[in-house]
């Protein structure tokens, strides 16, 4: 049996990475014509596109990987039944439940290699493309705003730690590619929010450890007591000033990210600040849960896949099963961004709201199973 389920295995995973391989050329191809025109801008030449093109393709290694592993187990599988090969494994004792542990054994070192791209591959490349491109084009990040870049941050008594004390809202100009801040604004309030001051500064470097050092600052402080309504204002002028705020160049990034390109870490921090800020997190919970539970479905699609082997047609079968897995990939697809913004809209549980597509197929898929097995 370990010769079989080799055998099996090595043919699905050799299938897989054809499909997979075939993809990423098509979506490589479709992303190169879209950057044709941004060719030019700058220093952004041919060179560049093509390498931002490659660097975007373990995100779709990430989203593809589902379909993959459904049409080559598809592919796999009708083969093996054209040729009568699956028939002569179940008369040799291969049970459904065998031959369902035969599939999940590939599709568990799938779902290590989807979580991989996922969380740690993908993500990183994602953001080193955007940077070069960036920086290739003498772009900014945030100059497409009118107002610039708007974020809030909380001012507690000892930098990090301590008592809340306050609230800051932060105005950024411009954000360049390598992280530094242009014509910084600060508006801090007490927790009656009533205005405590206003500091502008050139540009703001990050320094580590939840550090900024503002340069060419001016601080306008406004001193209020609770019995008199006249404000004390002084204003003074610093070269440097160290900033300690829970705003990170990692929090900063999010805020041009697509939530599905982020790693499940990183939406984690950005969801408990946005949390701590009493701003809204619906969005990016569901991302999170989803990134969580998506490399699962490449076992949910595999398992779909399982009763075209109990299928036998000889003609145009194998052409026809791969269409109506193209067609169950896409569905899938289709319906788990459409949860996604429904779930945002209606305000479901986001874990109900990432979990549901994959439990709606697999249910298909036991459906279907349990059918074929009658039939």
């Amino acid at each position: 049996m370990k010769v079989l389920h080799r055998y099996v295995a090595r043919e699905i995973i050799g299938a897989v990475i054809f499909a997979l391989v075939a993809f990423l050329a098509l979506f490589a191809f479709f992303d190169l014509i879209g950057e044709l025109p941004q060719v030019g801008r700058g220093n952004y030449k041919l060179q560049h596109a093509f390498l931002y093109v490659t660097m975007g393709l373990p995100g779709y290694v990430y989203d593809l990987m589902p379909i993959a592993a459904l049409i080559g187990s598809i592919y796999t599988l009708a083969q093996l039944a054209a040729k009568s090969e699956f028939t002569i494994m179940r008369a040799s004792g291969l049970s459904t439940g065998m031959a369902g542990w035969m599939l999940a054994r590939v599709g568990i070192v799938l779902v290590l290699i989807t979580f991989l791209f996922g969380e740690f591959i993908a993500p990183a490349s994602s953001a080193m493309a955007e940077k070069w491109k960036l920086q290739a084009q003498g772009a900014s990040v945030s100059q497409e705003f009118r107002t610039g870049l708007w974020t809030k941050d909380v001012v507690r008594e000892n930098g990090l730690v301590g008592e809340t004390v306050g609230t800051r809202f932060l105005n950024v100009r411009e954000v360049t590619p390598t992280g530094r801040l242009q014509q910084v604004k600060l508006y801090e309030f007490d927790k009656e929010f009533r205005l405590t001051a206003v500091v502008t500064a050139a540009y703001a470097d990050y320094r580590d450890q939840n550090v900024w050092r503002l340069a060419d600052v001016v601080e306008t402080s406004f001193a209020t007591n609770a019995t008199d309504i006249t404000a004390t204002v002084s204003t003074k002028s610093m070269p440097t000033k160290e900033l300690v705020s829970e705003i990170t160049p990692n929090i900063l990034s999010v805020l041009f990210a697509d939530p599905d390109r982020m790693s499940a870490y990183g939406l984690a921090m950005y969801t408990r600040h946005l949390a701590e800020n009493n701003q809204t997190t619906e969005r990016y919970q569901i991302a999170f849960w989803k990134k969580l539970f998506y490399p699962f479905a490449v076992l949910v699609m595999m398992a779909l896949a399982l009763p075209f082997a109990y299928l036998h047609f000889r003609a145009g079968g194998v052409s026809l099963k791969i269409f109506i897995g193209i067609m169950i990939g896409v569905s899938f697809q289709l319906l788990n961004s459409l949860f996604s913004h429904l779930g945002l809209l209606n305000t479901w549980p986001p874990l109900a709201t990432a979990v549901l597509p994959s439990m709606t197929f697999l249910l298909i898929a036991i459906g279907s199973l349990w059918w074929v097995q009658k039939h």
